[in-house]
């Protein structure tokens, strides 16, 4: 999956909300809390499209709420690939 570059700026503040957002449930250091852990070992054998949809869209019936009124489809892409080259 390739993913469009966002600005240094935009790229920060998605880094930003991937710490403190998305680690207020998935853990400070992504290895899982209330949501699933988010360590590149853990996405590596997720379907992008799969992984997308969760993020955009949310899971019903979880504490995972919509980003996509927050993040584009490009910026979620971009946070996948962020996420899988972190090292564990």
């Amino acid at each position: 999956m390739r993913a469009s570059e966002p600005s240094l700026e935009r790229q920060e503040v998605l880094k930003n909300m991937l710490k403190h957002d998305c680690g207020s449930c998935h853990g400070l250091t992504l290895q899982g809390g209330l949501g699933p852990p988010l360590l590149a070992q853990d996405l590596a054998n997720k379907p992008d499209d799969y992984l997308i949809d969760t993020i955009q869209n949310g899971r019903k019936g979880t504490a995972m709420p919509p980003w996509k009124p927050f993040i584009s489809t490009a910026e979620t892409r971009w946070l996948i690939q962020t996420l899988l080259k972190r090292a564990p």
